[in-house]
């Protein structure tokens, strides 16, 4: 490969990353100033939404975040009246999480998330090239020396300060 087809090649490689990572810090940004909630708080929402009331660990594990950074979290959206914790009737060292009549109709009406768009955009594609785009992903990720980094499949910038409690 010639070193001007190499400069042209690893330029759209560049701007197609940061293209993704604009796009997913857009969405973020969107979600935070039309309705007032981050990209993980939206996570917890629509999990609780599917599974109904959870424990704090089993939130946590459902939407891949750590236990502390769930509970920051759950506090922010029991502050906007989204969630409340309630002490399970038999166990009482047992706490559970549910959304409020206000967080349900609040997660109906909110936009879906990154990744739920993009996995439908995905399953459009020929299988062929759904395992392309996956192998050259993970290529890249080789390629940046980032295997060994704990990620979550959910498309969030950062967790903020808000959502961690700190």
């Amino acid at each position: 490969m010639t070193e001007d087809v190499f400069q042209e090649v690893e330029f759209r490689v560049l701007m197609s990353l940061r293209r993704i990572i604009r796009a997913v810090d857009i969405h973020s940004r969107k979600l935070h100033s039309e309705l007032n909630i981050t990209a993980p708080q939206l996570i917890c929402l629509y999990a609780l939404e599917k599974d109904g009331p959870s424990t704090l660990s089993a939130l946590a594990s459902a939407v891949t975040l750590g236990l502390s950074t769930v509970n920051g979290i759950v506090d922010r959206l029991e502050s906007k009246g989204l969630v409340v914790r309630e002490r399970d009737t038999h166990d009482r060292r047992k706490v559970f999480v549910r959304q409020t009549e206000y967080g349900q109709e609040f997660t109906k009406a909110a936009p879906s998330l990154l990744q739920d768009r993009l996995s439908q955009s995905l399953k459009h594609l020929p299988q062929l090239e759904q395992i392309a785009i996956a192998m050259s992903l993970e290529r890249v990720v080789g390629l940046m020396e980032a295997e060994n980094l704990d990620a979550s499949p959910n498309l969030i910038t950062q967790i903020t300060e808000s959502d961690t409690g700190k």
